[in-house]
């Protein structure tokens, strides 16, 4: 039975541009309507009195500084509990029934940095949860904490590719969707090869991409119109100002970890999880 806080915003989401109002009498079966399987009405559309602060490169700087120095977080556990968020996401929004290939394929492209790592984690679970994930990996971090996350994969039997597929019809062809975890919001600067030619790849493919925390190429807080256009949005912690250009079906908040001193301390706004959720659909 939902609580008396869910029924009230129930239709009502407000984001950073304003409130948007969201009926959900058609899909939901607490107002009389039908759910798609995988999306469950309640979670959705909760009332905020202040809207979801988008943040700048070096407010969400400072926030992931402040979660490793003064809330004592390490950095293998925020990458667990973002990988797991965007792995949930993408179940949520790409279930296993749906995907019409011969197996649940998914290409999941890791770049140097953190948001790579947060793709390894999310591979991992994918796998856990029933998909088929493959791993492109070519600028590997000589660190232990990125050595023991594609270790952890490889005893998962997980496959590394040597190369990305050259043409964008073999990713069609061979996948259901792609996961693009290259660059984060730390990113600054031209993009080098081989993510140059992996990002002209993805442009042209024709299956859905899931982007974690910010589409790969993108300015961060500017967007990118005529970069990659991801049909999912994971965006981590709080959303990033670059999500106002964002133009997909699906935007995800995920990563349940942020202290509510600290959601205070910088005005986030952020919406309520529901139970043990660790991701909330925004739009």
């Amino acid at each position: 039975m939902l609580g008396l806080r869910a029924l009230v915003g129930i239709g009502v989401l407000v984001t950073s541009q304003g409130a948007r109002v969201l009926s959900q009498r058609a899909s939901c079966p607490l107002l009389g309507g039908s759910t798609p399987p995988h999306l469950e009405c309640p979670r959705r559309l909760l009332s905020m009195a202040q809207p979801i602060k988008y943040l700048g490169q070096e407010e969400a700087q400072r926030i992931d500084e402040e979660l490793f120095t003064e809330y004592q977080f390490s950095v293998d556990q925020l990458m667990e509990l973002a990988g797991l968020s965007c792995a949930t996401a993408v179940a949520r929004t790409y279930p296993l029934d749906s995907l019409v290939k011969p197996k649940p394929s998914v290409l999941v492209v890791c770049g140097p940095g953190n948001n790579g790592g947060d793709g390894l984690v999310c591979a991992r679970h994918l796998k856990l949860f029933g998909y088929e994930p493959s791993i492109i990996y070519p600028k590997r971090p000589n660190k232990p904490l990125f050595q023991n996350l594609v270790v952890q994969c490889e005893k998962m039997d997980i496959p590394f590719l040597s190369e990305m597929p050259s043409e964008a019809e073999m990713i069609d062809e061979a996948y259901n969707l792609v996961v693009d975890a290259i660059f984060g919001f730390s990113f600054q600067g031209a993009v080098r090869e081989p993510f140059n030619s992996i990002l002209a790849t993805l442009r042209k493919i024709t299956v859905p991409i899931a982007s974690v925390d910010i589409p790969s190429g993108w300015d961060v807080e500017k967007g990118s119109p005529d970069g990659l256009q991801p049909d999912l949005l994971i965006s981590l912690t709080a959303p990033k100002k670059a999500a106002t250009h964002f133009r997909g079906r699906y935007h995800f908040l995920g990563g349940r970890f942020v202290p509510a001193a600290l959601e205070k301390k910088y005005q986030l706004n952020l919406p309520p999880y529901l139970g043990t959720d660790c991701v909330l659909q925004l739009t």
